[in-house]
């Protein structure tokens, strides 16, 4: 653990990608694999399920401190972080542990989970001395599920790469499905990431394994540009972009396999994409997006929510919100790697598969034909009464490549512009890492009726934290102090002064919330001290912008 907790350390304490990469190359080449095979895992965003109840943890820290439950929270809301928090109120211990990452997460921390109280407590009491101030940050943070630490996958892959001698690219298809948490990271799996003896070329995978996605740059230059910067229009492939779960659908064997672009194996939700899978033949992997579809057009993402979020699926909900793939790439055919080959050649190669293996939730993405691109940004005008988040550009010779890359392809998201309303800050609470001292997560409301309306009120409907700059940030913390009403935990309520401009992506009906409406993406696009709070929107605007299906009838 005490490697493990260095090299935390030394990438928490750096913004220097170089330095993060000295510092992962390092670990990687001293640490034992089984070791090292965990140390991937998490820095990958693999999360295991939750360990340990956040009460029983809050015990331990109030008992092994001696500290009043409301202490602690004082103290909590003062740094923002439990884990945090807990590794600094700790006393002392006396260092004595060298057990490696491998020995602490499946031996003593794995065990914890659903263990009886009494048990629990114990085990806690015991695992914490033996460390030091760092090792117990880490611990914490592994054990609540908040190990975040600013190394992006890419940079993982990018360090495994350099201590295997191989393209990192390599190194991304093998660790594609790698977190997933039905599988265990062990020293194995690991050896099999950095082993230098495959050849170069094409790669077909083994077993349900899907291929590293590949990923699309945003596109934000007037139209005027894109001959300059793009070239001719008929030199690219124009699909509209779908408004749902990126996903590949892999047969192999006989058996189906449905990952979703954050590697999860989603099969299980998705039956009716399972069954389509069947009509197709062993040795075929489809990129494409999960969306609702209902009478030919595509739902709103709320619909699909639902999908997600439950559980169990019942008759209903399958019947109500049925799901397709619409598929937009071929990646492997007939047990052959396409991804080398040019993207018209994919492209025409899947319209034949679709067609030859017709079913209720396969869809071919259609493609977009226009006579260049000013005809191109017409049509894209229609992308929100299609339901759809604007354009999919793809060179017609691209190669699919892995990640966001340039170097055998380019794709670009032509997305319209977000929607926007300018709301009241209601409610504030602190944020997180490096925010954790400031008001940072705000609550916004618009109003419920016109200005001169009897018993107006403002209505929360969307939470964001981004989009301000440091300078900004600081400066609405200080009137959150200034003009705090009531504190409710670690959220102060405040006098509603300010307005802010707020941008999302989608909109649409919500149950769950006060306002009935609920957002996608919300983020602040600035902060409108030039307007008076009276004049912030109303329900009726957000109203507006809902899809006409989802609109009250007049």
């Amino acid at each position: 653990m005490k490697a493990f907790a260095d090299l935390y350390s030394a990438l928490d304490g750096t913004t220097s990608s170089k330095a993060k990469l000295a510092a992962l190359g390092e670990y990687f080449r001293s640490a034992p694999p089984e070791d090292a095979a965990w140390a991937a895992y998490f820095l990958s965003g693999g999360k295991p399920r939750q360990i340990v109840p956040v009460s029983a943890l809050r015990e331990l820290a109030q008992r092994a401190a001696r500290l009043p439950e409301w202490l602690f929270e004082e103290s909590y809301q003062a740094v923002g972080d439990l884990a945090e928090t807990i590794a600094l109120l700790l006393p002392e211990g006396d260092h004595a542990d060298d057990a490696g990452l491998a020995e602490w997460v499946e031996q003593r921390l794995l065990p914890l989970r659903g263990q009886p109280p009494e048990v629990l407590t114990a085990a806690l009491d015991a695992l914490w001395p033996p460390l030091d101030a760092r090792g117990r940050l880490v611990l914490f943070k592994l054990i609540t599920g908040s190990f975040r630490v600013g190394v992006s996958k890419l940079l993982v892959t990018r360090a495994l790469g350099e201590v295997a001698g191989i393209d990192p690219k390599r190194v991304a298809e093998r660790m594609v499905g790698y977190t997933d948490i039905s599988l265990k990271p062990t020293a194995e799996r690991f050896l099999a990431l950095v082993d230098p003896s495959e050849g170069e070329g094409g790669t077909v995978l083994r077993g349900g394994q899907p291929y590293p996605f590949f990923l699309a740059h945003p596109l934000q230059a007037p139209v005027e540009q894109f001959d300059d910067l793009l070239g001719a229009a008929s030199r690219w492939q124009v699909e509209w972009k779908w408004d749902g779960i990126r996903a590949q659908l892999v047969r192999r064997a006989g058996q189906t396999w449905l990952w979703s672009r954050g590697e999860e194996l989603i099969t299980e939700r998705f039956p009716e994409l399972a069954a389509a899978a069947q009509a197709l033949p062993d040795g075929t992997v489809l990129d494409g997006e999960i969306v609702i579809w209902i009478d030919g057009r595509v739902q709103p993402f709320a619909l699909l929510q639902q999908r997600i979020g439950r559980k169990t699926l019942g008759a209903r909900l399958l019947r109500d919100a049925p799901a397709i793939l619409m598929a937009y790439d071929l990646l492997e055919w007939q047990g052959e790697d396409w991804r080398g080959r040019p993207q018209a050649e994919r492209r025409a190669q899947l319209a034949r598969v679709v067609a030859d293996h017709v079913h209720p939730a396969l869809e071919l993405s259609p493609q977009v034909e226009a006579d260049d691109w000013p005809h191109f940004a017409r049509l894209r005008e229609a992308s929100r009464e299609l339901g759809v988040e604007g354009f999919m550009l793809k060179g017609v010779d691209a190669a699919y490549g892995a990640g966001r890359t340039r170097d055998v392809g380019l794709w670009w998201k032509w997305k319209i512009d977000p929607y926007s309303v300018d709301a009241v800050l209601i409610y504030a609470q602190r944020g997180h890492g490096r925010r954790a001292s400031l008001y940072t997560d705000f609550t916004f409301a618009v109003w419920n009726a016109p200005p001169g309306t009897p018993d107006r009120a403002l209505v929360p409907f969307a939470k964001a934290y981004s989009g301000l700059t440091d300078e900004e940030m600081r400066a609405v913390d200080a009137i959150v102090r200034r003009t705090t009403v009531e504190s409710f935990g670690p959220v102060r309520s405040v006098t509603p002064t300010q307005v802010f401009e707020l941008g999302f992506e989608g909109i649409g009906r919500s149950g769950r919330h006060k306002s009935g409406i609920a957002v996608r993406f919300p983020r602040m696009l600035r902060w409108r001290t030039d307007k008076p709070v009276e004049e912030a929107d109303t329900l009726a605007t957000l109203e507006a912008m809902l899809p006409a299906a989802a609109r009250e009838p007049a």
